[in-house]
Formats: C-alpha cells, structure tokens, sequence
C-alpha cells in the first residue's frame, strides 16, 4: 500500500533508540522508502534512553524504545516544553540464552537473579558443569537493561562482574563463543549460535521457552511492549510512517522479523 506524504514528509526523518526495536525499523523503513521514493528514513540505535534524549533534544522525529517512558523523562520533556504521543508498535519475548554446549536448558527466576547478581558464580549450583559463569548484560542505557533488571532482577543491582554489551549482536556473539556465557536479547535475535532456555517465574513448577507461540498464548513469562515515541507537533510528519508500522503490511513485517504483531497478542 503506497501512503501518500505531503511535501514536508519528504525530508528526512531520523528513528533512534532502542537496540531491540532496530531491526524492525529498519526493516520497515527499508519498505516504506520503496513505496515513498522521495522519503528518506535512517535508522540509529544506542539504547531507549539514548532515543529518549534525542526526542528531549529535538534531534530525532522518532524514538524506538523497549520500555515504557520513565517518569524523569517525562519531566525533562515538560520542561523542555515538548509534547509526545506514545504508541505501541509490537510484542517481544525476552529470551535468556546460553552457550550451545551448556547442558542446562532451563532456570527459574530465581535462579536468573542470583546469576546477575552475583550469588550464583558457578553453572554446578544449578545443574550444569563445573565451570565459571559469565554473565553478559546491555549498557545501561539500554531498555532492556532495565526491563531485565525490573522483571527478572526484582530490581536488584547486577554484579559488579556482570559484563555489558554494548548492542544485542555483541551479546549473541559473546555467548556463543563462551561456554560459560549467559546473556539476554529479544526474540528477533535468536539464531543457531546460541540457545534460548526455559524460564520459570513459578519457582520451577512450569518452564517455557521464548517464541512467538508461547508469547501469543502468554504462557511465556517475560513478554514486553516495543515503543515509537514522538513529538506532537510533528504528528503530520511521522504520522504516515507511524500508520504504515501499525498497519497490515508493517504488523506483517513485525512478524517476518521474529517479533510478536499487535493483533497476535
């Protein structure tokens, strides 16, 4: 479907933000720039908190994040004397992996806790073999930095060991080339060079494996909401863009990247 754009919309237009959110969008600019030839999107990721500055900044149209807004942002862009409009472009499971050759295939969030936070230093303390643990976060201005440490911490702090990636891509390749390795990405980032456990947040009675099946029917415990975030005055700007995501042939690319479609959850 070709959206017709007004002559302003035919600038350029910047998403920035979360490293969750851009495979997606690039993906879906990627699409909408072949159907609106004189539209030109990039796509830029650092982290939510970094596409949050950029939106209280004025330096970005649209920021992508893997988390809610948090309430001193919410200040900042007051005081800053900008208005914003939320809107909600997907679902994501969040998924634990480890190294392939780990043998244990699933942990309870307690367990999840102790290993981030330091108590659990050894993959023996909870089935696996004698060998170290390394326990691989995101930066901490990244979304699912804290949708991680809020969820499946109990807001607890991650250890000072704790070794943080820069981008999702960094945490899949340092797990899969450490054995002892343990990380987190969102669901679009799986591959054949990690594995993807069963998480259990009922202290171990059930366990369930991140998809897109366990997500839709919510039997997967650690499911969260993607975010577009922009400034209301430029609604006529980034409206066409924004109707596109959340339309039919968007919400169809949500799925062909991994990620969980509004109307699929």
């Amino acid at each position: 479907m070709i959206f017709s754009v007004n002559s302003a919309f035919s600038q350029k237009l910047l998403l920035k933000g979360s490293d969750s959110v851009l495979p997606l969008g690039q993906k879906v600019a990627e699409q909408f720039m072949k159907s609106n030839k004189n539209v030109n999107i990039s796509v830029v990721g650092g982290g939510s908190g970094v596409g949050i500055t950029a939106l209280i900044d004025g330096t970005t149209q649209i920021a992508m994040t893997s988390r809610p807004i948090k309430m001193d942002e919410k200040l900042r862009l007051q005081n800053a004397g900008r208005q914003y409009k939320e809107v909600k472009i997907a679902f994501d499971a969040l998924s634990i992996i480890v190294n392939p050759g780990n043998k244990v295939t699933q942990l309870t969030r307690e367990q999840i806790e102790g290993i981030f936070t330091g108590k659990i230093k050894n993959w023996k303390e909870v089935g696996g073999d004698d060998l170290k643990i390394v326990a691989y976060a995101r930066e901490t201005s990244s979304g699912t930095y804290e949708f991680f440490k809020e969820h499946l911490l109990n807001r607890k702090n991650y250890a000072a060991t704790c070794l943080n990636m820069p981008a999702s891509g960094a945490v899949i390749q340092s797990v899969s080339q450490t054995k002892g390795a343990i990380g987190y990405v969102g669901l679009a980032y799986l591959d054949k060079s990690v594995k993807a456990i069963g998480v259990s947040t009922d202290k171990g009675k059930t366990y369930v494996k991140p998809s897109v099946a366990t997500a839709k029917n919510k039997t997967y415990p650690v499911v969260r909401p993607l975010f577009f975030y922009y400034p209301t005055k430029s609604e006529a700007i980034v409206k066409p863009f924004i109707d596109y995501v959340t339309g039919k042939t968007g919400q169809g690319l949500v799925s062909q990247i991994g990620y969980i479609s509004l109307d699929g959850f």
